[in-house]
């Protein structure tokens, strides 16, 4: 054979063998995405027989990860697992070393995955890091035409932050422990390892002292929870890799604090969990003899080496009508009330020391006068928490991670910690920026809701401190995400499912589909509008049980139009695929306002929705003439143009809270509609 020939041939060859291999391969939707990811052709088969060995360092926090592994995986595929005696192991794990009894900032989570047709196996250096590739290998099971299978990989993976956190607010409504349990599950999922508990704050005192009964006893009402409750909760996230940061709000937020112990205010009272605006008195020696007491208390309490004083937002009125402690600050040379918060958050950071933890607050607490040991969270942006690093000080990054603002996915996807100002430090510097935490504040939900507010788009915040800065595709972010949520509910959270037992409810006995139209299209009002929105004090024992409270942060329906409508646009208005699309929606969004309208003013829930529906059905009449102008390559009535502009900026504006969140794209077809011909 002639070398020309056998090199064409040996190209054909090799050629089909791509071909075949990247047929074979199908998108992993893991999310966080690994550091390291090999594809090749095959896949493990998950049947039955499927069985797990564990080598190496074994010990019984190990088995009982294999055992929820096990579990979770039998429950997402439908199979019960019946191993074969004596047969070979289907996946096994070793782990060079066991866990820690008190999870440690920076323990190694490394871990390496290996999967081929024939087997599968696990390495790590620690427990901690089986725990992250099993959490991989769940991801990987999906159905086949032959079967439940994971595809042939290998992963070798670490994360990029050590720090990786959520905070959860469980004091302006109080979240029970089945729901903090599940949302730890899901922490786990996504390799999340920081439960940051914000376990006090002006609505509610949480956490049960029994030096000093009355902080819940007259400022919980009556629902917190228990020394031994708490413990359950430690025990259940370190199963899991998880650390529990503690969070009691001082000197501000304190409201919960001083109705028992009313001597630890700054001002007189008296304070209610619904009034007052109290801050703590850093002037008197009695305020650090109580919190003496009880950083000591929580300090045995909570096994973690870190203790989060809160330090935010503190509100100096009762400091400036206090004359005992404007003659303090001017007496220890003092120039104002930042120089009295440093004062006591230099005194409090002895007293955290002295217990053996490291103080964590708010960027608000950053001060040349305390020690460098000290972590900065930052919730006010990327300049502070660069100004902490420069200073020498460890920082956290959670502005930009809030997810109570109801920003959507890819908005929190494209804030890095080390973007910003973050991206101009040393090496030395960026060396201290630690991590991060997403925060859901409890304003807004109750634990029938707080999973949507969380969930899916929480794994978009893990993703970010787990993986490589350079993982950014949005598209593929949204593809992942859609796989994880089925994962999550799997686990038992109930971010997609409570949302539709909400609709039920308003729509009583009826038929909720054209409800769930309307829901499908609208999003909250975003950033704080809703508190602006509430023309008044928050009542926290108000039912959260209108549309407003159902309605995902971000819509899948409304973006998945809009990108229907750029297709439409930058085909030159060509696409008739997309134009197919574009009027299906539209005409369903028309016509359903009639089959609404009956249940919006039957139920009292739904009553104040009846514009919404209104607007919808406007707006998407307007949007189907639109396209017949450019269908017909006619340029439409200026008058009709700017009939159509005014209905669809009424449209823009909120009614009951929510946002149409189809306008934007609708306002660009009837723009353009006579502008362009086909």
């Amino acid at each position: 054979m002639r070398s020309r020939e056998f090199f064409c041939i040996l190209f054909i060859a090799l050629a089909f063998r791509y071909c075949a291999t990247a047929q074979s391969q199908t998108p992993l939707n893991l999310m966080p995405m690994p550091a390291s990811v090999q594809q090749t052709a095959g896949q493990l088969p998950i049947d039955q027989t499927f069985s797990v060995e564990i080598t190496g360092n074994h010990d019984a926090s190990l088995d009982a990860a294999v055992q929820r592994f096990t579990k979770q995986l039998s429950a997402q595929t439908g199979i019960p697992f019946r191993p074969k005696a004596g047969a070979p192991a289907i996946l096994t794990i070793h782990a060079d070393h066991g866990r820690e009894a008190v999870q440690k900032l920076g323990e190694d989570e490394s871990y390496e995955l290996t999967i081929t047709s024939s087997g599968a196996k696990i390495n790590a250096p620690t427990a901690l890091g089986v725990l992250r590739g099993l959490a991989t290998f769940a991801q990987l099971a999906q159905i086949t035409p032959a079967g439940f299978s994971v595809p042939a990989v290998t992963i070798k993976d670490q994360p990029r932050f050590p720090w990786r956190g959520m905070l959860i607010d469980v004091s302006r409504h109080f979240i029970p422990l089945d729901v903090l349990k599940r949302n730890l599950d899901g922490m786990a999922a996504v390799k999340m390892n920081v439960l940051h508990w914000h376990l006090s704050d002006d609505q509610g005192f949480r956490a049960e002292s029994k030096k000093l009964p009355k902080l819940t006893g007259m400022g919980s009402d009556g629902l917190f929870y228990t020394q031994e409750e708490i413990r359950e909760v430690i025990a259940y996230a370190h199963d899991r890799g998880i650390r529990v940061v503690p969070e009691f709000d001082m000197p501000g937020h304190s409201r919960s604090w001083v109705i028992g112990y009313p001597d630890l205010a700054s001002g007189p009272g008296p304070f209610t969990l619904e009034q007052g605006d109290p801050i703590l008195d850093p002037t008197r020696e009695s305020t650090y003899k109580f919190l003496e007491t009880f950083i000591a208390e929580m300090a045995r309490l909570f096994p973690d080496a870190y203790f989060h004083i809160g330090g935010d937002e503190v509100d100096g009125k009762q400091w400036d009508a206090n004359p005992k402690i404007q003659e303090f600050i001017r007496s220890h040379g003092m120039k104002n009330n930042q120089d009295l918060q440093a004062y006591f958050n230099q005194k409090l950071e002895k007293i955290v020391a002295k217990n053996h933890k490291t103080m964590v607050g708010w960027d608000e607490i950053l001060h040349p006068d305390l020690p460098k040991t000290i972590v900065v969270q930052s919730w006010r942006g990327q300049e502070s928490l660069a100004k902490a690093a420069q200073q020498g000080y460890r920082g956290l990054l959670s502005y930009g991670y809030y997810l109570d603002l109801m920003w959507p996915a890819s908005r929190h996807y494209a804030i890095d910690p080390m973007s910003g100002a973050a991206a101009n430090l040393t090496a030395e510097q960026k060396a201290l920026i630690v991590g991060g935490e997403s925060c859901q504040w409890a304003e807004w939900v109750t634990p029938e809701n707080v999973d949507s507010h969380i969930w899916p788009r929480n794994a978009v915040v893990a993703e970010r401190f787990w993986s490589p800065q350079d993982i950014t595709d949005v598209n593929s972010m949204y593809t992942r995400m859609r796989a994880v949520s089925l994962e999550l509910e799997s686990l038992g959270l109930t971010h997609n499912s409570a949302r539709e037992r909400m609709l039920q409810r308003m729509a009583g006995t009826g038929d909720d589909t054209p409800l769930r139209m309307l829901a499908d299209v609208v999003e909250p009002v975003k950033d704080y509008n809703r508190w602006d929105d509430s023309k008044g004090p928050i009542d926290f024992h108000a039912p959260l049980t209108r549309l407003i409270d159902a309605a995902n942060p971000e819509s899948d329906v409304a973006r998945e139009f809009s990108d229907q409508v750029q297709q439409f646009i930058h085909s030159g208005y060509q696409d008739r695929v997309a134009e197919a699309k574009i009027r299906h929606w539209l005409t369903l969004w028309r016509d359903n306002d009639a089959r609404l309208h009956a249940l919006l003013q039957q139920s009292s829930l739904l009553q104040e929705d009846v514009p919404l529906s209104q607007n919808l059905a406007m707006v998407a009449s307007a949007g189907l003439q639109a396209l017949d102008y450019l269908d017909k390559g006619q340029p439409e009535p200026e008058l009709w143009k700017a009939q159509q502009i005014a209905v669809i900026e009424v449209a823009k504006k909120p009614i009951a809270g929510l946002l149409l969140q189809v306008t934007a794209p609708l306002e660009q077809l009837v723009q353009a509609a006579g502008t362009q011909s086909r």
